[in-house]
């Protein structure tokens, strides 16, 4: 029954996107009333809903006459990891995805303040996205297949997906992500199609990417700790073809995000070929993750999709190629040096900086595209599947991120009104004095300390600044002016949780020590800060595991605890799992993972571990995605006129009319009074 109506919901989802599409194209083409795509947009979204809410259904009422609960639900499997099994496999993935991208063409639809000839294109653009994948599922991968003959128990999911419960977050956040870059190329196609109304194209599309970049950067961070505390391999980032399909729309978004402002005028083939290769490049990472085009422990396994994400894909570059070559409109420009600085800005200002970084963030996603494709081409080229590892990236990638961090480091300063490149001298001195003090103190090497050097930069120049901007504040507030959004403090928060991230991958990098062996019942294992002593072997069974624990005794610098590391036994899955045992602390992580077990019991294979500085990596995350948060909540709400200062002189005597499009005004900056344009609507 929840199988037949989960078919239907599918192929009632595939018709209204179709509608939804037509109908958006209709809005654009002859101005029709949009309230009809407006509804079967709402339809299409009802649809994706059901579809989920069906299978989850079947999951949490073990109806195996479902392929997929057949294959991935259990009676053993514990409720939350029953929810979580919907996106554990393949075909119910798709039915996530398909759920967050009707969610985002909803939402897309309710926004009323755009171009109307822009917005009904975006929104064809949007809808023929879940056309396609509506019809993936429908027909290439529908899970509610039924089964026969219908077996009294299933294996659960993948037991790597139920052994911690950031699984529950971080495919929803990650596909917010993906899914949410939709909307900025969708506005990116849009735009030459819709003529004049596409010039405002990028301000559009700006809270959308922002908002993705925020879930994506969060979803990326969760994936990270979910790699550490649950492979066993204490570290967070292997440079997977999988991780780097989550990293690569990441860069580019990033670069987009830097350019798409308002000084990103001039640029609008630049910021268009970026809002398109964000989501090419998440369908690409669709077509790696679920053809079975490269092994991975996140990849789902091989599929009949591959062949058809591989077209849409092609698809995609050459309808992104056809309209990039038209004239792309560009946006209303201000007045005023700021107004180009892509076209005779100074060499040394803001616009140039946010450009190098852009260059800089693109040449960084093609060295790991280049890295992650390789083991695809080598092949069919050379004969022999080949695989580059990360050495590769650390001797390409890693040097042009810190060039990124110097770069980003220099933006409060030329960003300045006043004192310009003299105050680069105090974040300059601090990075020294930083490398100085650690390379003689603990000589971590010089990609480390490089790294301690630039960050050292980058949040001593942004404490400076958001000093300097607190202080204006307290000014303005003082003469009546309005203070200015949180939003504008966004981009200092989230550039202080990257400069974090760095100290975190580089102090693990360089400080980190681990030792493996075996070890008999009272033997010890010693790494530099930590030692571990075996005191046994345990072993149970439980409803649908087999588990065999190794009794530790940990002693470091948070004193001593006995710490249990298992390897835990699947058999309906017939696979192995490791579930480590990881002591944290304020400065670093004690790492243990119990790797076999002698069949008497007597000894163990373990290792053991300390990693520095682990945790500012997720202190690090946070901050950024929490400013890559605040930012798009800045740019969605509406600005407020500023209020009148308060006067003792009545009322009446003040006459106040409102500014036109060729009108100026007058407002109050560090420097005196000056005067500049305000182009119609620009805020």
């Amino acid at each position: 029954m929840l199988g037949d109506l989960g078919t239907a919901s599918l192929a009632a989802g595939l018709l209204c996107a179709t509608l939804t599409a037509l109908l958006w194209l209709r809005v654009a083409l002859f101005a029709a009333p949009a309230r009809p795509a407006r509804l079967a947009t709402a339809a299409t979204l009802g649809a994706a809903a059901a579809a989920c809410a069906l299978l989850e259904a079947a999951l949490l009422g073990h109806d195996f006459g479902v392929t997929f609960v057949a294959e991935n639900g259990g009676r053993h499997v514990p409720v939350y990891y029953t929810v979580t099994s919907l996106w554990a496999a393949l075909d119910g993935s798709l039915l996530l995805w398909l759920l967050v991208l009707a969610g985002y063409a909803a939402l897309l639809a309710r926004r009323r303040r755009y171009p109307a000839r822009l917005h009904a294109y975006a929104m064809a653009v949007v809808s023929t996205l879940t056309v396609f994948f509506f019809a993936l599922s429908a027909f290439a991968a529908n899970p509610f297949r039924p089964v026969s003959p219908v077996p009294a128990d299933g294996p659960g999911p993948n037991p790597l997906l139920q052994q911690h419960p950031a699984m529950g977050l971080h495919p929803p956040l990650l596909y917010a992500g993906y899914l949410g870059l939709a909307v900025p190329f969708a506005f990116a196609l849009a735009a030459p199609l819709a003529g004049p109304q596409g010039r405002d194209w990028l301000r559009a599309a700006r809270p959308w990417a922002l908002a993705a970049w925020a879930a994506l950067t969060a979803g990326i961070g969760l994936g990270a700790w979910w790699s550490y505390a649950v492979l066993g391999w204490g570290g967070y980032w292997a440079w997977d073809p999988v991780e780097n399909a989550s990293l690569l729309p990441w860069l580019t978004a990033t670069a987009f995000l830097h350019t798409a402002t308002r000084r990103g005028t001039g640029r609008a083939g630049w910021n268009l070929v970026l809002a398109c290769a964000s989501f090419v490049l998440v369908l690409f990472g669709t077509f790696l993750t679920r053809s079975g085009a490269v092994s991975s422990v996140h990849a789902f396994t091989d599929s009949p999709l591959g062949p058809m994400l591989l077209g849409f894909v092609l698809l995609a570059v050459v309808a992104a190629t056809l309209l990039a070559g038209r004239r792309v409109p560009e946006p209303p420009r201000r007045a005023g040096p700021a107004a180009d600085p892509g076209r005779g800005a100074p060499a040394l200002s803001r616009g140039t900086a946010v450009l190098v970084n852009g260059v800089l963030l693109v040449t960084i996603a093609a060295v790991v595209l280049i890295g992650t494709v390789f083991p695809l081409l080598s092949g069919p080229l050379g004969g022999v599947r080949a695989s580059v590892g990360p050495p590769y990236y650390e001797r390409t990638a890693v040097p042009l991120a810190v060039a990124v961090l110097l770069v980003m480091g220099t933006l409060p300063a030329v960003t300045a009104r006043a004192g310009g490149l003299r105050r680069l001298a105090v974040p300059g001195g601090v990075a020294l004095t930083t490398v100085a003090a650690v390379g003689l103190l603990s000589r971590p090497g010089a990609a480390a300390l490089t790294a301690f050097g630039a960050a050292a930069f980058v949040l001593t120049g942004v404490a400076a600044e958001l000093a300097e901007r607190l202080r204006r504040d307290r000014g303005t507030a003082a003469t009546g002016h309005r203070r200015r959004s949180p939003g504008r403090f966004a981009g200092l928060v989230a550039h202080a949780g990257i400069a974090v991230v760095a100290v975190g991958v580089a102090g693990s990098a360089a400080y980190g020590r681990d030792a493996e062996r075996v070890v008999r019942t009272g033997e010890t294992l010693r790494v530099p800060g930590a030692s571990a002593r075996l005191v046994g072997v345990d072993r149970s069974a439980d409803a649908g595991t087999m588990t065999v624990r190794a009794r530790l005794r940990l002693t470091g610098a948070g004193g001593e605890r006995t710490v249990a590391p298992a390897l835990r036994y699947h058999p309906g899955r017939d696979a192995t799992v490791t579930v480590p045992a990881i002591r944290t602390g304020p400065l670093r992580d004690t790492y243990v993972t119990l790797l076999a077990v002698a069949p008497d019991g007597g000894s163990a294979t373990v290792r053991l571990a300390v990693n520095p500085l682990v945790g500012l990596l997720w202190a690090g995350g946070a901050l950024t995605a929490a400013g890559g948060l605040v930012a798009a909540v800045g740019v969605t709400r509406p600005r407020r006129r500023p209020a009148a200062p308060a006067t003792s002189e009545p009322v009446a005597a003040e006459t106040r009319s409102e500014p036109g499009p060729a009108e100026t005004r007058s407002e109050p900056g560090p420097a005196g009074t000056r005067s500049e344009p305000v182009a119609g609507a620009a805020g």
